[in-house]
């Protein structure tokens, strides 16, 4: 049987901070993202099964990513827990805003391995993460793929 690749996108709004850095991204600022996700399985062959010729249902892995990182990034603020900015991060949250702290700099880069750790515990055992692409800007984006993270 063939394996094939299955991809769905989604958009979400985010904001963040990126201590230390020598740019204005240093500043509080926004990305309106955009993650395509695609997973990677051999279409089911059971005429029986409800999910007949499907490697998964599209609502299954919506369902996935919505609440591992659109429904938690969705409208957020991302810091590193270590920024200088965590008065800031803290007074935002008691005024009722959404405030997450990482452990890492909250770069595309570093938030899609965050991204991707995320999703492959969710997935089936049959279905495999094949890749990310978060897109940060118009013409700028960060890539996660599967065959990378070989040692």
């Amino acid at each position: 049987m063939s394996k094939i690749r299955i991809t769905k996108m989604f958009n979400f709004e985010t904001g963040h901070a990126l201590y230390g850095y020598d740019g204005k991204c240093r500043n509080v600022h926004g990305h309106s993202y955009k993650l395509s996700v695609t997973v990677i399985g051999e279409p089911i062959q059971d005429k029986s099964h409800v999910k007949y010729g499907m490697v998964i249902d599209f609502g299954d892995l919506k369902k996935i990513v919505k609440e591992e990182i659109v429904d938690v990034f969705d409208h957020a603020t991302v810091f590193n827990r270590n920024t200088p900015h965590i008065e800031l991060a803290r007074e935002l949250e008691e005024r009722g805003h959404n405030i997450i702290l990482v452990d890492y700099q909250p770069t595309s880069e570093e938030m899609i391995m965050d991204f991707a750790q995320k999703i492959k515990v969710r997935l089936p055992e049959n279905i495999a993460l094949f890749s990310l692409k978060l897109q940060e800007t118009e013409s700028s984006f960060a890539e996660w793929h599967a065959a990378d993270q070989q040692a």
